[in-house]
């Protein structure tokens, strides 16, 4: 008794039908759970922090700690 043989015609084509459109769907809801969870929080944090950011006031507090060498304190 003999091994039948493998039916190699039409293989690529038939597993494609299978696969393609899972890795598809596949992508598109990793691309979604990519946006929601990632970029649009993130998004919120930078909203949030400029909301009430001075960057006068940050900039006078890192001259005043010396961050600066070509701008002097201003009590100088």
């Amino acid at each position: 008794m003999s091994l039948p043989k493998p039916l190699m015609r039409g293989l690529l084509g038939k597993r494609l039908r299978f696969h393609l459109p899972i890795a598809f769907a596949l992508s598109l809801i990793a691309a979604a759970a990519f946006k929601y969870g990632v970029t649009e929080p993130r998004k919120q944090a930078y909203a949030d922090f400029y909301k009430h950011y001075d960057a006068i006031k940050e900039f006078n507090a890192m001259k005043e700690a010396g961050v600066f060498e070509s701008a002097r304190p201003t009590g100088e």
